[in-house]
Parts: structure tokens; sequence; C-alpha cells
């Protein structure tokens, strides 16, 4: 029996000064001015390295099954951000090394797994970002069905193949290029008041020390 993978071209990657202005800034700070919108719940960072960054390459698979995410990871670019949806099922890794180190060779930007990994020993030994729910010895099938680059669910966050993917410590956010713009004084608007704040407990501190 032929196993079907619906491949969809990949929407236009976020423009690189979009991306630049995104490096460095605090998942909380554009929930918040997303209006705290649902945010991956569930998923985790396993990798050791920095941030997660880039332009959404969306993959919905079969729980258990990894056929689509190979399809996915042909059509891959640098600095896409490999996104499944495998239904947060936590009893098979979607990914493990090989996976892994085949996305590194391609520049892939990262992971969001909305499911299980396997080998996170090397995970956390890759600079390249990985967040999944969950972590399992036991492999996939490899039988299908799967869709490439559709509207995908990670954890209750919907991403569709071109937002822009930005991942750290906190966890997942993802957006429309359109309002990554939009929203972006305002993050910085609130990331300087926020800082201002921080520095004056301080402050109050070291004087309080004094």
């Amino acid at each position: 029996m032929a196993v079907t993978i619906q491949e969809n071209a990949c929407a236009e990657p976020v423009e690189a000064a979009l991306l630049a202005a995104y490096r460095g800034l605090a998942t909380s700070l554009v929930s918040d001015n997303l209006d705290r919108m649902p945010g991956a719940v569930g998923l985790r960072p396993l990798h050791s390295g920095g941030p997660l960054l880039g332009t959404a390459l969306t993959v919905r698979t079969r729980r258990g099954d990894n056929l689509a995410i190979h399809a996915g990871l042909a059509l891959a670019r640098p600095g896409d951000v490999i996104v499944v949806d495998g239904g947060g099922d936590p009893s098979q890794a979607l990914i493990g090394e090989i996976i892994l180190t085949h996305a590194a060779s391609k520049g892939v930007a990262g992971f969001v797994i909305d499911g299980a990994v396997r080998d996170v020993a090397a995970i956390r030994a890759s600079p390249l970002p990985c967040y999944a729910r969950d972590v399992i010895h036991r492999g996939p099938y490899k039988n299908g069905p799967g869709e490439v680059n559709v509207a995908v669910s990670v954890g209750g966050l919907v991403v569709r193949p071109g937002d822009l993917v930005l991942g750290d410590e906190d966890g997942i956010v993802a957006m429309a290029p359109d309002v990554a713009r939009a929203i972006l004084p305002a993050i910085r608007a609130q990331e300087a008041r926020e800082r201002i704040k921080i520095d004056g407990f301080l402050d109050a501190m070291r004087r309080r020390n004094a």
C-alpha cells in the first residue's frame, strides 16, 4: 500500500533583518505583547546551547511515526526550524542523533517536537536547539501518513509555515512576520521599562548593603 506524505512548498524565509531584530529577545516579552497568547505548553529545551530563532517549516505526522519528518528534512533550508505536530505522544521517539546530525549538516536552525525524542546525550552535546515534550528510548515507525508545510499545533500553539519561531529557556513563541514587525516597538519599550525597574531594585540593594 502506497504511503502518502502531502508535501507543500516552503514559505518564504523570514527576512534576515527581522530575525536580527528578534535575536536575543526574551520569549516572555514577546508573549506579553501577543496578549499572552497560548504557548507551547509542555515542551522544554533539551539542548545545552543557546536560543532558537528561524523560519517555521511545519510537519504533521501520525503518532509515533517519523516518515513525514524525513520528508520535511529533505525540503529544509538553512535557517528553517522544523516544527513537528506529533500529537504529543510520549511513547515513541520521533527524532534522535541521526536526524539531528543530518539537520545540523543542512544548516537547520533547530527542532520543536510535540512528541518524544531520544539520544538525549547527543542532543545536549549538539549546538542545535531542540525542544520536545518527552524522552524515550523506543524508536519510531516509518509508515506515514503525514503532511509538510501545513498549519500545525504544538502544545496548543498554532504554527504556520513561514512563521518566525523564537525559543529560549522559558519556551517557544511563533508568529507571522507581519505580526512580528508590528509588535517589535512595543517589545523594545517594555524591555527598556523592565530594565529600569530591575536596575532600580539593584541600586536599592547596593545602598542597603553599603
